[in-house]
């Protein structure tokens, strides 16, 4: 396997002399292969901001419920939160190429088998089942993490970074991936969305593991310890499952929100711009150097989410406006890629080695199972409380509990450094 390139610093100042701004990012594109893995992952990770929008969208105009549209969506998430973990073991014992694409092909043969289930009069539950077949979609992100780790092994300051560049590039698919989906089942056909989403993952990720030389090299079955009995890694997931927490209920109250204000179809754009706020941050935050332990800076990034998702919550609740909360929104957004690109690092540095796809795809596990505690939670308590601004206290309270879970860690680390 072909050791990474190396650019010098020299390669990145302007004729001024004065730093680009973009120049880590650039050094890391410089590598051989990298900038077509990464144009293969972000092609086969904009379906996953797609099929979800798509699939409600398809199934609640063809079938008229709803309900059942939820109901599917929902347990298509807890099969991938299931099945994940299995297919990310999977690519790290016997490699990305080999288990990437048959796992990505059957996934989308499951979104086509709904699209025909839902036209063709098919009883409900094989829209379930159908549905079901998309959880073996490989974790694009997590192989790409996986990448830069293996490239950048030996430079921690450019694996900061292109952590950074990686969550930027999520809060983009998912940011974009909603709006697409709905302009395509609206201005196309309804199946349009989900159709479309499968083209794209499976060209995505034959791109992506075409590029052999960037692939991580594979330590066999024998690949010693299991991630999720890795020493701090349980309290990382806890945090994980807290922060989707605050992603799930965020999205629930801000739709309900909007829509008690008589301005539904605004929900997406003001969701929209929190996600903005995070790319945004996650993009320069990728720029910077940090000195001390990432367990440290792991507690301060949550503590500033915790306090700026305030923000939103004083917004609706003592202005009630929704042009104040899209502005608040889009401040609170700005520690969501931060957190997230600290404790990505920290499930890289506390992943046994030859275990890094499955300990990045238990991460996305556990935020996948905070955001569906968040959704129930959020919806329940904008349904039973005097006001709808008041599900903006879940957020917060899911934010302050990720940092009591961190805060043992971090200083029992923070007192082992003295």
């Amino acid at each position: 396997m072909p050791e990474p390139t190396r650019t010098t610093p020299s390669a990145s100042v302007p004729p001024t002399g004065r730093p680009s701004p973009l120049a880590p990012y650039l050094r890391l594109f410089r590598i051989p292969g990298a900038l077509a893995f990464t144009v293969g992952n972000l092609i086969a990770r904009l379906p996953m901001g797609m099929f979800s929008v798509s699939a409600v969208i398809m199934i609640a105009g063809a079938r008229g419920s709803y309900a059942l549209a939820g109901g599917v969506t929902a347990t298509g998430m807890a099969a991938t939160a299931v099945v994940g973990p299995w297919t990310a073991r999977l690519v790290d014992r016997y490699g990305q190429a080999r288990v990437a694409v048959p796992a990505t092909v059957f996934a989308a043969l499951g979104a086509v088998g709904l699209v025909v289930c839902v036209y063709g009069g098919a009883p409900g539950w094989t829209l379930f089942a159908a549905y079901g077949a998309t959880a073996t979609t490989p974790n694009t992100g997590g192989m790409s993490r996986a990448r830069w780790a293996y490239l950048l092994k030996d430079d921690p300051a450019a694996l900061h970074t292109a952590n950074s560049f990686e969550q930027a590039a999520d809060e983009l698919c998912f940011m974009l991936g909603p709006v697409f989906a709905a302009f395509l089942c609206s201005a196309v056909f309804p199946e349009a969305g989900t159709l479309v989403g499968a083209v794209l993952m499976v060209t995505g990720v034959l791109i992506f593991a075409g590029q052999r030389s960037t692939q991580p090299p594979v330590d066999g079955p024998r690949a010693a310890g299991a991630p999720l009995r890795a020493p701090g890694m349980p309290t990382l997931l806890g945090a994980f499952l807290a922060t989707g927490a605050v992603f799930g209920a965020m999205e629930v109250v801000t739709i309900a929100f909007a829509d008690a204000q008589g301005h539904r179809s605004a929900a997406g754009v003001v969701l929209a711009l929190q996600a903005a706020g995070s790319c945004a941050a996650g993009l320069l935050f990728g720029t910077l150097r940090f000195a001390g332990p990432p367990e440290r800076r792991m507690g301060v990034c949550v503590a500033a989410m915790a306090v700026l998702l305030m923000l939103p919550l004083l917004a609706a609740g003592l202005t009630g406006s929704l042009v104040l909360l899209a502005g608040t929104l889009l401040v609170a957004g700005m520690a969501t890629a931060p957190t997230m690109v600290t404790g990505m690092t920290l499930v890289q540095h506390r992943t046994p080695p030859g275990r890094l796809n499955e300990g990045m795809t238990l991460a996305v596990t556990a935020l996948l199972g905070g955001i569906a505690t968040g959704s129930a939670t959020g919806g329940w308590l904008v349904e039973h409380a005097p006001s709808t601004a008041t599900g903006y206290l879940v957020p917060v309270a899911a934010a302050a509990i990720a940092l009591l879970v961190l805060l043992p860690g971090a200083v029992r680390r923070h007192g082992g450094e003295r």
